[in-house]
């Protein structure tokens, strides 16, 4: 077989020493059978935005979904696409039809297939929740070659057991046991409820469990109108607690269907570090933001005005908050900024003002992209043995500030460089080591073993939307939330459906 193009052979993770046995490149799903029929070990891969090694192969022939991209159906009150289809051309063919996918990640550059994968979640998680709970049909093609399609509600556990039609037998997979915790986001090895649906045994499984070749997403229709709003805060208690009065009034709005309520459907988080990576790269300059000197940490507030809103609506909203003129979302959201003192330095961005909108989502989206670069830098550069170092936890909104001084002793007392990131409004940050040797990345694991168990103390998982893959830290974070006992009932899942350990070896759990 030709060599294989580099771009294969690791993912977002800077996972190292990525090597294949072959790559298949399907154009129809029929194909997909005969070859995960054929192959000894298979990788599925998508996008390769994995932060975990979970798309970097060790040995497996990759099976790679980037030609099968159609949008095969848009309903009423769904889409169907094959799964390499991404989130970004499913929301502009929703978007034709006056719908629209809520529960997308926050980088519309993923693909539907790992989405699911991963049980992926984002930004909106606060009002939308993960993926999981608005998939209505899965296409899967199983270890055997099998093609199996699912709806939700067809095929329903019995107490501890699945039975998994697999051609001319049904496999019988049972349910663990283990308590998952309970968190907004959670991407924690495999699913397990009493009762639960066998869709819900493949979201999240990474690969692992089967091919998935085609997903039925649920949509909603019109698509909200947002408005976007950057807010410099002076320090992390500000911040904080302008996100939990808007968390509170947000939830009141729901609840009550008030449509003058404030309506935050996703507040994002960059701290200091974040921000001197944003001007060291010139992401600031180049998206034309800028931020006063005296700024600790940002956020980005996306907030859902009522069907209809005009820029014009929204100025007006704006300019007469003071007076009482007029009531609306707009107008409680600047009081409110006024109350915490955060209104001068705030930017908005209206309905319609699609270009100032991009640009303030850009800048969340050059943090990461800033943190990656310097990773694969640092790998090239500095020791080869370099990769990312990184969490991926969550807890109640109400122990987050707790959380965050987890972090940052954890890290501080390492001497290690670090930035911290991600959506706030769920409790879910992202903190990053910055190395600097590969000192710093062994020291790193140990701050996040150290915080794993520190966020279940919490009542938090410290796995919630990246998934697990090859990551030994992960794995081991795995370990410590369900323990050996609860990976050898993982392992009698994947046996069950994969004796032979075809599908993904060596991602969530090592043989």
């Amino acid at each position: 077989m030709a060599d294989i193009d580099p771009k294969y052979l690791s993912d977002a993770a800077h996972f190292p020493d990525g090597h294949a046995a072959g790559i298949e490149i399907p154009r129809h799903a029929a194909d997909v059978s005969t070859i995960v029929r054929n192959a000894s070990t298979i990788l599925p891969i998508g996008a390769q935005s994995s932060l975990t090694g979970g798309a970097t192969p060790m040995g497996e022939t990759i099976l790679s979904t980037e030609k099968l991209a159609r949008i095969l159906d848009i309903g009423a009150r769904s889409i169907t696409v094959e799964a390499g289809a991404s989130i970004a051309a499913m929301q502009e063919a929703l978007a034709a039809h006056g719908a629209w996918f809520p529960a997308a990640p926050t980088w519309p550059g993923a693909f539907a297939g790992g989405v699911v994968a991963t049980n992926a979640a984002g930004a909106a998680t606060f009002k939308y929740g993960s993926v999981r709970a608005w998939i209505e049909g899965l296409v899967v093609v199983l270890a055997n070659g099998h093609e199996l399609a699912i709806a939700r509600g067809d095929h329903v556990a019995a107490g501890r057991t699945l039975r998994v039609p697999a051609g001319d037998h049904d496999l019988v997979v049972p349910i663990p046991t283990y308590r998952m915790p309970d968190v907004v986001k959670r991407s924690a090895g495999y699913h397990a409820a009493p009762d639960m649906d066998l869709i819900d045994l493949f979201v999240g499984s990474e690969g692992t469990l089967g091919v998935i070749t085609q997903v039925t997403f649920r949509t909603i229709s019109p698509e909200p109108t947002t408005a976007f709003a950057l807010v410099p805060c002076r320090s992390e208690g500000d911040a904080l607690a302008l996100v939990a009065d808007l968390r509170r009034a947000s939830i009141e709005t729901w609840r009550a269907r008030d449509p003058n309520g404030i309506d935050a459907a996703a507040i994002e988080h960059m701290d200091r570090r974040s921000i001197e990576i944003l001007q060291e790269d010139g992401a600031d300059r180049r998206h034309q933001v800028s931020f006063p000197p005296s700024t600790e940490l940002a956020l980005l507030i996306q907030l859902e005005l009522k069907a209809g809103t005009t820029a014009s609506d929204a100025f007006d909203q704006v300019e007469s908050f003071a007076s009482c003129a007029v009531d609306g979302p707009l107008v409680r959201f600047c009081r409110l900024l006024n109350v915490h003192h955060l209104l001068d330095d705030t930017e908005l961005a209206v309905p319609g003002d699609h270009r100032r909108a991009g640009q303030l989502i850009a800048i969340r989206e050059a943090v990461p992209a800033g943190v990656n670069q310097r990773v694969g830098r640092a790998q090239r550069e500095v020791d080869s043995r370099i990769a990312k170092t990184a969490a991926d936890m969550i807890v109640p909104f109400d122990r987050f500030d707790e959380m965050m001084r987890v972090y940052r002793d954890g890290f501080g007392v390492r001497g290690l460089d670090f930035a911290v990131w991600g959506h706030v409004s769920d409790g879910n940050v992202h903190p990053n080591v910055l190395p600097r040797s590969y000192r710093d990345v062994e020291q790193g694991k140990a701050a996040i073993l150290e915080f794993g168990r520190e966020v279940a103390r919490l009542g938090g998982c410290p796995l919630a939307e990246h998934g697990v893959g090859r990551n030994l830290v992960k794995q081991a974070l795995l370990r410590g939330l369900y323990d050996d006992g609860g990976i050898a009932e993982m392992r009698a899942v994947k046996q069950a459906l994969d004796p032979d350990w075809k599908l993904a070896p060596g991602v969530i759990f090592p043989r």
